[in-house]
This record gives C-alpha cells, sequence and structure tokens, in this order.
C-alpha cells in the first residue's frame, strides 16, 4: 500500500496527516479553516485519495500559517508515498468544467518543483477565506513533492467555482500520475526522478 504519514508541529501549527494513495476517497479533515476542509475533501473524494487531516493552527490570527503547513505535510505525504516512483504514469493533466468555470491541471512528477499557477480568482475572499492561500497552499505542496504542477483558469468569473475546479482538477491530475502502469520501472530515461 502507498501511504504515509506525516506529523509536524511548529509554534504555528500542529498536524497529524495520514494519506493512502491509493484509497477510495474517505476523508477525515479538520483544521480549524471551513473553506479548506471543504476543499480539502473533495480533493481526497476526486482523486480517490484516502485522507485523515486534523491541524491546530493559529487561526486567531488568520488562516496563512494553517494552509500553507497543511499544503507543506500533504506534499510531504505524497513524496514518502511515492518513494522511488516507480511503476507510475508520471504525467496526468485534467480540464474541469465547474458551472461557468473552465480550469485546466496538469502535473509531471518529475522530481523538480514548479507552480505555473496562472489564474486569477475575482474575490479577495471566500466567506472568510483569503482567496491568495489557493497559490499558497499549492507552492508548501510542491515544494515537498517536487513537481512541475501548472494550474491555469481557461474561463470563469464566480471565486468559489474557480476554487473548487482547482482542487478537483489538480486532484484528478495527481491521480492520473500516480496510477501505477504495471510495470516496476522508474518513469525517466535517466532512471531516477529528482
Amino acid at each position: 500500500m502507498r501511504s504515509a504519514t506525516v506529523n509536524r508541529k511548529t509554534a504555528e501549527t500542529d498536524i497529524h496527516l495520514r494519506l493512502n494513495l491509493d484509497g477510495s476517497g474517505k476523508s477525515a479533515v479538520s483544521t480549524g479553516c471551513g473553506f479548506l476542509d471543504h476543499m480539502l475533501t473533495l480533493f481526497a473524494a476526486h482523486g480517490k485519495f484516502d485522507l485523515e487531516l486534523t491541524c491546530r493552527g493559529d487561526t486567531h490570527v488568520d488562516d496563512h500559517h494553517t494552509v500553507e503547513d497543511v499544503g507543506i505535510c500533504l506534499g510531504k505525504a505524497f513524496d514518502e508515498a511515492l518513494g522511488e516512483k516507480r511503476g507510475i504514469n508520471r504525467y496526468g493533466s485534467f480540464i474541469l468544467p465547474m458551472d461557468e468555470a473552465l480550469i485546466l491541471a496538469a502535473t509531471d512528477l518529475s522530481g523538480r518543483s514548479y507552480l505555473g499557477f496562472a489564474l486569477e480568482i475575482p474575490s479577495q475572499k471566500i466567506g472568510t477565506f483569503d482567496t491568495e492561500l489557493v497559490e499558497e497552499f499549492f507552492l508548501g505542496f510542491v515544494r515537498q513533492c517536487p513537481m512541475s504542477l501548472h494550474i491555469r483558469k481557461m474561463a470563469g468569473t464566480n471565486s468559489h467555482h474557480i476554487a473548487e475546479g482547482v482542487f478537483k482538477s489538480v486532484a484528478r491530475a495527481l491521480k492520473a500520475a500516480v496510477a501505477l502502469d504495471g510495470s516496476d520501472a522508474i518513469p525517466s530515461t535517466k532512471g531516477v526522478l529528482s
């Protein structure tokens, strides 16, 4: 089973995360940030990843530390669960319509970190959630699970639909990339993904 457990405790957050890449989409998420909980529940469901996550963070200040640190922990869990990345597809992409929004996510589990975040979310907040934190989440994620991840808005004006489309499309792109191809090979002519 490709799974990992990550614990991270700082002066700002205390996180416990358990991930199974070969799950059924079950999740139990409690971060103290309702919008992030909703996005991660969708992420797990659409990627068919099992995710257990608790975070106690300094959300009385704002959600920044919680969102960034959860992204860091989720990326680290993906990296640990993938190991040498033997037998994975490596690449994945998905175009997701979410009502009027259309979001593209494409990834290469290359072992090199890059985030191409080519979208603007029209409003600064969705409820109490600062929309700029969507990018911060994925920056933390790709820094810990080194990959190229491109996220683009192709259409859309509703901030909630755009953000939701991002998490769903990334989950589906990642599911395609981590899927096993039946071999034991590392999918690179170099023999390593780093």
